[in-house]
C-alpha cells in the first residue's frame, strides 16, 4: 500500500503519516509506503499554486492507493477555495486510481464552537466532490473530554492548536480505521513526540529513537473506544473509485 499526505504542520507534526503506516502494517500485515508534501501554514490553494508541480507529479506518477488531503485549519481558508482547490487534488487522484481522502481537523482549542462549522464543511465537501471523509475533528471532540477529566491526558500540543503526541495517536488510529476497517492491536502504544519540552518548534528532536514514545494503554482504550464507535468509519477498497 501507498498513501501521499498532501497538507500543513498539522500533517507534519509528530510524523504522523510515519505512525499511520507503522499502524496499518500492525493491523494487516500488509507493508505501507508513505510519502508527505506538507508545509506550515499552507493552504490547498498553496499547493495547488507554488507546489502544483510536485503535486501533480505525485499524484500522477506516484502510484498511490490513497490520497489524504488535508487543509489549513487554523484560521479555516475560505470556504469557496477549499472547494475549489480540493476539487483540482481529487480530479488528479482519480486520473490516477487513487483514493482520495478528506482530512477532518479540529477545532482550537479555545475556540471549540468552530468545530461544527468544520465538520459542516468538510462532510459536504466529501460528499459533493465523492471523496472519502476521515472525522477526525469529531472522533477528536468525542474523546477528548473523557480524556482530559478522566485521565488528564490532552490531545493537543501546548499551544492549544497542534497535536500532540496523544493527538496524533488518535488521527493516525481514524485514518488507519477507515482504510482498513481494523485498529491496530490493543498492545500497540507507540507514538511520536518530535518536540523538545519547554521550547517552540525549533529545534526539534532530530534522532528517530529520542522521538519514540509511549501511550498509556488507559489512554489508548478510550481512543479505541471513540475511534470504534465513529459511524463514519467505513473499511475501502481500490473499487471505491
Amino acid at each position: 500500500m501507498r498513501i501521499l499526505f498532501i497538507g500543513n504542520s498539522h500533517t507534519y507534526m509528530n510524523d504522523m503519516p510515519q505512525l499511520v503506516s507503522e499502524m496499518i502494517e500492525n493491523a494487516t500485515g500488509e507493508k505501507c509506503e508513505v510519502v508527505m508534501l506538507a508545509y506550515s501554514a499552507r493552504s490547498l490553494k498553496w499547493h495547488m499554486g507554488e507546489e502544483y508541480f510536485s503535486e501533480r507529479f505525485n499524484i500522477l506518477h506516484g502510484k498511490y492507493d490513497y490520497c489524504i488531503i488535508q487543509e489549513q485549519a487554523h484560521p479555516m481558508t475560505d470556504e469557496a477555495d477549499t472547494i475549489a482547490y480540493s476539487a483540482r487534488i481529487i480530479e488528479l487522484c482519480k486520473k490516477a486510481n487513487t483514493v482520495p481522502v478528506i482530512f477532518e481537523t479540529w477545532a482550537e482549542k479555545v475556540k471549540p464552537e468552530n468545530q461544527a462549522e468544520m465538520n459542516r464543511r468538510y462532510q459536504s465537501l466529501a460528499k459533493d466532490q465523492g471523496a472519502l471523509l476521515a472525522p477526525i475533528g469529531e472522533v477528536w471532540s468525542s474523546a477528548m473530554k473523557e480524556l482530559q477529566d478522566s485521565l488528564g491526558a490532552d490531545l493537543y500540543y501546548r499551544d492549544g492548536e497542534h497535536a500532540s503526541a496523544i493527538g496524533d495517536f488518535l488521527v493516525s488510529m481514524v485514518l488507519t480505521k477507515l482504510i482498513t476497517g481494523k485498529l491496530p492491536s490493543e498492545d500497540f502504544l507507540k507514538a511520536y513526540d518530535f518536540t523538545i519540552p519547554d521550547q517552540n518548534w525549533f529545534p526539534v528532536k532530530e534522532d528517530i529513537d529520542d522521538e519514540i514514545t509511549s501511550i498509556s494503554k488507559d489512554v489508548a482504550t478510550v481512543i479505541r473506544k471513540h475511534v470504534s464507535a465513529h459511524a463514519a468509519l467505513p473499511f475501502v477498497t481500490k473499487n471505491y473509485l
